[in-house]
C-alpha cells in the first residue's frame, strides 16, 4: 500500500500529511498485539483526517 500512497502523492492526489497519517496508521495496527489493534480500530480519533499519533512530549504532561 505505501508504494500506491507514494504513487497517488507523487500524482498530486493525496496530499503528504495525509500519506504520513496512513503510514502512521499501518505501523500501529501492523505493530500492535490483538487486544491493542482492536482498540485502534474502535478509536474513532484514529481513523479522522489529521489524526496524528501521540508524541512521548505529549504523554509527559
Amino acid at each position: 500500500m505505501q508504494v500506491e500512497w507514494h504513487d497517488a502523492m507523487e500524482e498530486g492526489v493525496l496530499s503528504a500529511p495525509n500519506r504520513e497519517g496512513l503510514e502512521a496508521r499501518a505501523f500501529r495496527l501492523l505493530s500492535c498485539e490483538d487486544d491493542e489493534w482492536m482498540q485502534w480500530l474502535d478509536d474513532l480519533d484514529f481513523w479522522k483526517l489529521g489524526w496524528k499519533p501521540a508524541s512521548s512530549t505529549d504523554n509527559e504532561a
